[in-house]
Order: C-alpha cells, then sequence, then structure tokens
C-alpha cells in the first residue's frame, strides 16, 4: 500500500477512534452524577466535545504549538496559567522542538478503564495509528508526558499527580476491550464507504479534498487560541473573589468562543459531507428532542436578546422522540439559528413552533421583521458566496454556510431543510425529523 494509502487510512482510523471512545465513555460513566469521573491528557486539542463527557471528566491539553505568528488569530498563552483546584480543563504549552509536536494523542484513565490512543508518524513520516489498554503501556505513556512537565510546570505537576493516583492505570474487562473494537471497526467501516463514494461520484461542483484539507486548517487555526482563551476563562470563573460586572464579561467570553468553536465544527462537518454521497446518512438512533431542546433554547435566547432580537418557542405538551443522530442534531440547530438570527434586523421577533405532522415533527422558525414606515425593514446587503459551502455577509462581516450545504447537514442526520419566501420577503424556515412514537 502506498505511503499516501497508509497514512488516509490512520487518519480515518483515528477519526474512528475518537468516536468510538467516546460512545464507550457515554454507557460507562454516571450520567446522573456531576462530579468527575475520569482523566484525559489530550494533545494538541482536545478530542472530545460532548457536554456529558466534558463535565464528567477532567481534561489536561498538551498543546505543541500555543503561539504561531502566522495564524489567522495569533494567540501568546502566559508563562503560568491559572490552575483551579477543581478545574475541568487545563492547556500545557510544550516546549519548542518536542517530539509531540507532529503527535495527535490522547490518554484515558477512568475507575473501569484506561487507554492510550496515538495518530503518529513512522521514521518515514507516514502517519500511522495505534491503541493499546494495557495498564503497563498506559503507565509508560503517562511517564512519557509526566517527563515534560518536571522543569517547566512543577506546581501543576503535584495536582496532576494527585489526579492520576486517583484513576491509576487498570486492566479493563475483556468485554470492554470487545465493545470498543466492535464500535472501532463499524466507525472505520461507515468511514471507509463514504471514502469510496468521494472516490466514484464527487462531482465538479462539489468540494474536493483540498478544500477540505483547507477548511480543516482554517478551522484549526481559529479553533485551537478560541478554546486556549476559553479554558482560561472558565478557570478564572471558578474564584469566589470576582465581582459580578467581571463574572458577566468572563461568561459573555466564554460564551462568545464556544459559539465561535461550534461553527468552525459544524463547517469542517459540513465539507466532509460534501466530498461524500449527498444524501448519505450519519449514524441515526432514537432519542428525547425535549432534552435537546431544554439545553438549546436558553442559548438561542440569549443570542437573539444580545441582537436585541427577541424569541417565543412553542412547544407541544408532550415532544415526541425523534430519530436522528445526538451529536450533530443540537449542533445543526444551534448552527441554523445562528445564521437565522444574524440575517435579520434589530427589532426582530423569531417564533419557534414545535408540531406533529404524522410521523415527522415539524420544527418551523417564523420570523416577524419590525416595521419601518409602513412596511418590514430588510437587510441592506446580501449575502455573497465563497466557494461550494461558505457565504459572506459584508455588513456583519460573518462567514458562514450556505444553504445547500445547510440542507446536506439535516439530510446527514435524518432531517429536511425547507426554505419558503413569504409574499414580504420574509424566509419561512421548516425543518421535518422524523419521529418515533
Amino acid at each position: 500500500m502506498p505511503a499516501i494509502d497508509r497514512g488516509a487510512s490512520a487518519e480515518r482510523e483515528w477519526h474512528a477512534c475518537t468516536y468510538a471512545m467516546e460512545q464507550l465513555l457515554h454507557s460507562y460513566l454516571d450520567q446522573d452524577a456531576d462530579s468527575i469521573q475520569g482523566l484525559v491528557l489530550v494533545g494538541p486539542a482536545p478530542v472530545f466535545s460532548h457536554p456529558d463527557l466534558c463535565n464528567r471528566l477532567q481534561t489536561v491539553t498538551f498543546t505543541a504549538k500555543p503561539f504561531n505568528p502566522l495564524a489567522l488569530m495569533p494567540f501568546q498563552l502566559p508563562d503560568t496559567l491559572p490552575i483551579a483546584d477543581d478545574a475541568y480543563e487545563s492547556v500545557l504549552p510544550l516546549v519548542p522542538g518536542d517530539s509531540l509536536a507532529h503527535d495527535q494523542f490522547f490518554l484515558v484513565l477512568t475507575t473501569k478503564f484506561s487507554g492510550l490512543f496515538v495518530l503518529g508518524e513512522d521514521s518515514q513520516g507516514t502517519k500511522t495509528f495505534g491503541f493499546s489498554f494495557d495498564p503497563d503501556v498506559v503507565e509508560m505513556g503517562w511517564r512519557s508526558l509526566r517527563s515534560r512537565l518536571v522543569l517547566s510546570h512543577t506546581n501543576f505537576l503535584t495536582k496532576l499527580d494527585a489526579m492520576v493516583e486517583t484513576y491509576p492505570p487498570v486492566a479493563p474487562h475483556y468485554r470492554t476491550v470487545t465493545q470498543f473494537s466492535q464500535l472501532l471497526l463499524k466507525q472505520i467501516a461507515v468511514l471507509g464507504e463514504e471514502k469510496r463514494h468521494e472516490d466514484t461520484v464527487l462531482s465538479p461542483a462539489s468540494p474536493t479534498p483540498a478544500d477540505v484539507e483547507l477548511l480543516q486548517a482554517f478551522a484549526h487555526e481559529v479553533r485551537t487560541p478560541l478554546t486556549t482563551i476559553r479554558t482560561m476563562t472558565r478557570l478564572l470563573l471558578k474564584r469566589r473573589d470576582l465581582a459580578a460586572d467581571i463574572i458577566r464579561r468572563l461568561q459573555a467570553i466564554d460564551h462568545e468562543c464556544t459559539e465561535q468553536i461550534d461553527r468552525m465544527e459544524l463547517i469542517f462537518r459540513a465539507a466532509e459531507l460534501e466530498t461524500s454521497v449527498k444524501h448519505t446518512s450519519t449514524q441515526l438512533t432514537a432519542m428525547s428532542l425535549q432534552q435537546v431542546l431544554e439545553q438549546s433554547i436558553p442559548r438561542w435566547q440569549l443570542a437573539a436578546s444580545r441582537r436585541n432580537l427577541t424569541l417565543d418557542v412553542i412547544l407541544p405538551q408532550q415532544v415526541p422522540t425523534v430519530v436522528s443522530n445526538p451529536r450533530m442534531l443540537d449542533q445543526v440547530l444551534t448552527g441554523l439559528m445562528e445564521n437565522f438570527t444574524r440575517s435579520l434586523p434589530a427589532g426582530s421577533n423569531i417564533q419557534v413552533q414545535i408540531i406533529p405532522a404524522g410521523d415527522l415533527l415539524k420544527l418551523q422558525l417564523l420570523p416577524q421583521k419590525p416595521l419601518e414606515n409602513g412596511s418590514a425593514t430588510s437587510c441592506s446587503s446580501p449575502c455573497k458566496s465563497i466557494g461550494q459551502l461558505l457565504t459572506f455577509q459584508p455588513e456583519t462581516g460573518v462567514v458562514s454556510l450556505n444553504l445547500a450545504a445547510t440542507k446536506h447537514l439535516f439530510q446527514a442526520i435524518g432531517g429536511k431543510l425547507i426554505v419558503r419566501q413569504r409574499p414580504d420577503e420574509d424566509e419561512v424556515l421548516t425543518i421535518f425529523l422524523p419521529s418515533k412514537e
């Protein structure tokens, strides 16, 4: 197999591995407990994004390149980072020239199992993927990471040693390894099928692999400094001596960083889908839309209020269970709401209606723009296309997914998006999701 094929295969195995481990952790962690239930050492950026995992796992990120002066958003880490006793996240910059600079890795420690997972390079510079649940291998990985902190982060090292002692490397039950291997092989097969579709049906109008790589690099350059800023902000918010106005400002920074990080992840996910079959779905399952809405609606209302908009939500007495992708549904809905609110002038009202429609659930966004001289106002500058996926709004400077890419995202999670232009020029957005009652 040529080196380029081996490298691409290792990349797919790595992405499949992170997905499989997320699923495994979801099945092992106590979802009813708010306490920390494990430790993740990762580099160069966090690999888990689901809120349930982030809230139950202590994460320490080893950043190989904390500062790139040529980056789109250059950011320098301070010499010392504020580390809270109960912090969920910490970021540790590595010294220049560290051999970890070319690797992606994460080490998981829980009371049930521990594991080490690495996407690295061999002596010829070809990417290779490997993992192990062997406690001795995990211990060696921890010792390798620990040695990097002895000289530069001695204060934090004491705290990290205590964390590791709480979750020492432990041999897993054979069923745990079997479950992970099954999840891994299943996801590798899914990604491999998408790659075969990409090779056979990629159309000239679709983004090329080079476009996807460019978007990946763009997303990384934006996401990395924002993740660091958000981490430091959350650490500061854990202090108990902050004035109320400082807390509000830090919370605003945290919200803005999270919003933009999620946007970058959604853009990259859309690019991946566009290079495969247009109507290919991700893994779908029955899920509670009620739970998603309870988490999302307060964020939507906050985003609307920050733009001087009002948001009214009308729900049925019982929100049906839907069939979709739990990991992506909240992201896609929030991304759509974000773009929708940015397109409306200040003073507008948005009504969100959830209506059962047979074996489907209809979620509708109905805007009402403010009246000016007897007629509804509209945005002064239209969006401009950037490539096959993105649009740019000159008035606000916002780059977002275009309508076609957004529709494909909804198709991938089992839904359908319809945009209807009303006579008064207000766009009505309707999302259909399959329900399961």
